[in-house]
């Protein structure tokens, strides 16, 4: 099992940027891929972007391609981080972690654990 803990969520204006942190814990000595989702107020939970184990491959869904970055704390590989710049309001969400055992592909959109998530609030 893993926890997964979201941090850095909050209120900003359109245009701003924010950093999510995601902290995994448990049994973290398996090679993990790790991802962000978002769920919007009336809508489905959506994928944002994923990160394989050692960080060198990412994949983005295209409404954040330009926008946002994943990356992996270089020393800790069981942290995560989520660079949202030029925010919309539209990306109003609560942002969630996951990861699972690692894969040959990011492709397939499917993880085992999950955080509680964070709120992103973007104003016009």
């Amino acid at each position: 099992q893993v926890q997964l803990v979201e941090s850095g969520g909050g209120l900003v204006q359109a245009g701003a940027s924010l950093r999510l942190s995601c902290a995994a814990s448990g049994h973290t000595s398996t090679a993990y891929d790790m991802a962000w989702f978002r769920r919007g107020p009336g809508k489905a939970r959506e994928f944002v972007g994923a990160i394989s184990w050692g960080g060198g491959v990412t994949d983005y869904s295209d409404f954040v391609k330009g926008r946002f970055a994943i990356s992996r704390d270089n020393t800790n590989k069981n942290t995560m981080f989520l660079q949202m710049n030029s925010l919309k309001p539209e990306d109003t969400a609560v942002y969630y972690c996951a990861a699972r055992v690692a894969r040959r592909s990011l492709l397939i959109h499917e993880y085992d654990f999950w955080g509680q998530g964070t709120q992103v609030t973007v104003s016009s």
